[in-house]
Order: C-alpha cells, then structure tokens, then sequence
C-alpha cells in the first residue's frame, strides 16, 4: 500500500481528474472536500469534549429510586385473549395486548 502514493501515481491520479472535471471545477471540488474534513473535524471534537448538563440529562441522572417501578406504582395491562395481568413497567399505553403465550398458540 505504501507503494500506492509514488509521485507518478500522484501525477496520474491529477491528470485523470482535471480531464474527468475540467480546471474550473478542481478548485470548488477542493474546497468543498476542505470544509467537509473541517466540519467533521469540527463534529469529533464536539463528541469528545464533554458538554454541560441540559435540563432534561439532569433530570435523567435522578436517584433511581424515584423513576423505579415499586409493586404499588406498577402499571399492569390485561391481555385481550386470556385476561392475564402482566407488568408494564414503563407504562406504556396498550390498546389491545396479546401475550405472549396467547401469541405462541396462535
């Protein structure tokens, strides 16, 4: 691979490029390639510099204890099919739930 970026190689590489886009185009081809490389530059330096704390990764950090389920605040839906409760622990809202038992005999 070492032997990919030889002079003549190079040379080639140019001269392929400036009949394929013409002289007038070489120069906005580079500098478009030139701001992409600043701009994901500009990106990887954004991920690795650690960011101040918004409100709502604030709010994510609480003690866990206040955003775990307990047996007393646990949601639970039915299934439409056997009538078996089941936990929803995130609480999501379900219209018409299967289990999966139900779901296998189907």
């Amino acid at each position: 691979m070492g032997d990919l970026f030889q002079p003549t190689h190079l040379l080639i590489i140019a001269i392929i490029l400036l009949v394929l886009f013409g002289g007038k185009k070489l120069p906005e081809l580079g500098k478009g390639l030139g701001e992409g490389l600043k701009g994901f530059k500009e990106g990887l330096k954004g991920v690795t510099e650690p960011a101040a704390p918004t409100a709502q990764q604030t709010a994510a950090s609480a003690p866990a204890s206040a955003t775990t389920p307990t047996a007393s605040n646990m949601e639970y839906v039915t299934c439409s099919r056997c009538g078996g409760k089941f936990e929803n622990p995130l609480g999501f809202k379900v219209a018409d739930y299967v289990c999966r038992a139900c779901q296998a005999r189907s």
